[in-house]
């Protein structure tokens, strides 16, 4: 089945020329069937390209997905335009009394300031809390798990002295987690952040490490008291994201001065005029097909009793 997203979103036009099945409005309600409704809580600055990684990515399997996009309530973005955020978004404080299968709570660009300071900061634990009664299942995606780790059991944030960044490999710690069906022993994964939260306060805390690293620290943290899981890097890159976000570092390096980094095991051959080649795209696939299947067989078919 495919993911149900209006005609006229930038993602339709994208995932349809890319082989994904999409459906519009008006043919999904001639099917009747009830379809897994997510949301996506997008605090990126780039809406429509994150749009289209997790709509390539959760529309991939074979169930209908309704997939709803949701903004913070007084938060306004200064890099998408308003007219596509009036027409495709809806805050928080209006889909608050609504029920969905899974929730998907995006990273955002300030892991360097201390989470009390981001100016949404209050809304977001309003969400947050939200999710435990109206909510089956929540995907927290790095700085949004770690927002989470930090909310629900005050794991602490670390400032990184040097920036991780580039595609570092991970290994499987939890081979018989159903979140890990069909992964590989070890996988790689794409990293881009200042900050770190540390195994042995995340495992102090009770939640298991499903997807590890001896340099980048843990990548994916279950969390079943609160029916959530969180991955601190990014499965859900476009090849090219992180070659556009170092070029981005590099122009900014021109002003300030600063040393810039190649991303690590990304570009072949470390030379950036080379094209990057993808090697993750597989296990993303397979890591939100994974939590699609576990939502599928968890959600009551009655929306009403999510949360219950």
């Amino acid at each position: 089945m495919p993911i149900k997203l209006p005609s006229d979103l930038p993602a339709f036009d994208v995932l349809t020329r890319e082989g994904v099945q999409v459906m519009s409005e008006d043919l999904a309600q001639h099917q009747d069937i009830r379809p897994l409704r997510i949301g996506l809580l997008n605090l990126m600055p780039k809406k429509i390209q994150t749009e289209n990684q997790f709509a390539r990515l959760i529309g991939a399997g074979p169930l209908q997905i309704e997939l709803s996009l949701i903004r913070m309530s007084e938060h306004q973005t200064r890099n998408t335009a308003a007219e596509h955020m009036a027409e495709f978004y809806r805050p928080f404080q209006e889909v608050k009394d609504q029920k969905f299968d899974g929730l998907v709570i995006t990273g955002a660009p300030i892991e360097h300031l201390p989470f009390e300071e981001v100016t949404y900061w209050d809304e977001l634990t309003q969400v947050m809390d939200w999710t435990q009664t109206n909510v089956q299942s929540t995907f927290g995606v790095c700085w949004g798990g770690m927002a989470m780790l930090h909310h629900f059991h005050d794991v602490p944030k670390h400032i990184l002295s040097q920036k991780l960044f580039g595609c570092y490999r991970h290994t499987n710690l939890a081979p018989a987690s159903p979140y890990l069906r069909g992964f590989s022993d070890d996988c790689v994964v794409p990293v881009s952040r200042w900050t770190e939260m540390r195994a042995p306060e995340v495992e102090a805390a009770g939640l298991p490490i499903l997807l590890g690293s001896d340099i980048a620290g843990p990548c994916l943290i279950e969390d079943p008291d609160h029916r959530a899981l969180y991955i601190l890097n990014h499965f859900e890159y476009d090849s090219g994201t992180l070659r556009e976000e170092y070029l981005r570092d590099l122009a900014s390096a021109q002003v300030d001065g600063a040393e810039i980094q190649l991303p690590v095991n990304y570009f072949p051959d470390n030379d950036p005029d080379q094209t990057p080649q993808n090697r993750w795209r597989s296990h993303a696939h397979l890591l939100y097909g994974n939590w699609i299947n576990e939502l599928y067989q968890s959600t009551p078919y009655d929306m009403t009793k999510i949360g219950a």
